[in-house]
């Protein structure tokens, strides 16, 4: 068993495709694919599973991750105790879901690139109930979340920006132009939620419980950007956050609709695991995220 072969599993288990797997490592797709092969014939398990140009880790590949991430680490922390380089290097994995990918990380991500270029950075987008689980089983470094903010137990987490949500409608909606609602105005419409387990979608579900509406109406979907336009044209009443919609709303493409949602306070989130080797690519990390929401506001 090779460290390239254990680089290159990593690598591919973080982008769950083999032609950026290849990219990252500076390898030709081929390379990759015989890394793997062998790697996966020394320890007689298939580790990942192909699905078109889909990447799928087995159950073996998911356990062996963990005890990769491990060696990784440790091979990091003993590079970095005896290199004398002033540059900073390294590899950072970072996670979060669809909303903060498109509106949050972007003002992260390229001054990160641009200062540290040593770095190498990769992004592995997970769905929101996905996101505490690959943190823990040791898949990313840092992750970032849209949630009530609370502490999680296992991991350190800082609040990076308050969030505002909004129950937004298109302008015909029958319900654009009241200036005020009862839970009764509710009936028979459609809500564009996302996902189940999606800690805003749960907390409007409670809301609108507590309040004695039963059952709704509803459609899923696992992109905010796609409730935007759906909202826009009218298939129902959209909840996102203020992040999202600032552009359509000052169009007068959106209306927000007056229904308090200030019962729980929602924040982006940064979390590391607490027993985790913050070696200084993560640092970096960590310190640039901080430096930009504090110092752009976004």
């Amino acid at each position: 068993m090779e460290l390239r072969q254990l680089k290159t599993f990593y690598t591919l288990a973080s982008t769950l495709n083999f032609s950026r797997a290849a990219a990252v490592q500076n390898y030709v797709p081929s390379t990759v694919t015989m890394q793997m092969k062998a790697l996966e014939e020394e320890l007689g398990v298939k580790l990942v599973d192909r699905l078109g140009k889909k990447v799928i880790l087995t159950d073996a590949g998911r356990r062996f991750l963990g005890y990769v991430a491990n060696i990784l680490s440790d091979l990091e922390e003993a590079q970095h105790a005896v290199k004398q380089s002033g540059e900073v290097t390294g590899t950072v994995v970072i996670s979060a879901d669809e909303t903060l990918c498109a509106y949050r990380l972007p003002a992260v991500l390229r001054p990160f690139r641009l200062r540290y270029p040593g770095i190498r950075l990769m992004f592995r987008p997970l769905t929101h109930s996905n996101l505490k689980q690959s943190l823990q089983d040791g898949d990313v470094d840092i992750i970032f979340m849209l949630d009530e903010a609370k502490h999680e137990i296992g991991f350190c987490g800082e609040k990076m920006l308050d969030e505002r949500f909004y129950i937004l409608v298109s302008p015909d909606h029958p319900l654009a132009a009241r200036t005020e609602l009862v839970i009764e105005d509710f009936n028979g419409e459609t809500f564009l939620l996302t996902e189940k387990g999606c800690s805003y979608r749960t907390f409007f579900e409670r809301s609108l419980s507590q309040k004695g509406m039963g059952g709704i109406t509803e459609l899923e979907f696992n992109s905010a950007e796609a409730i935007k336009q759906c909202a826009k044209i009218g298939m129902g009443i959209a909840i996102l956050p203020e992040m999202a919609v600032t552009a359509e709303v000052n169009r007068g493409e959106l209306i927000p609709l007056p229904w308090d949602l200030t019962a729980t306070s929602f924040a982006t989130q940064m979390f590391w695991h607490e027993e985790k080797w913050i070696s200084p690519a993560i640092e970096a990390f960590l310190n640039a995220s901080r430096d930009t929401f504090l110092s752009n506001g976004t």
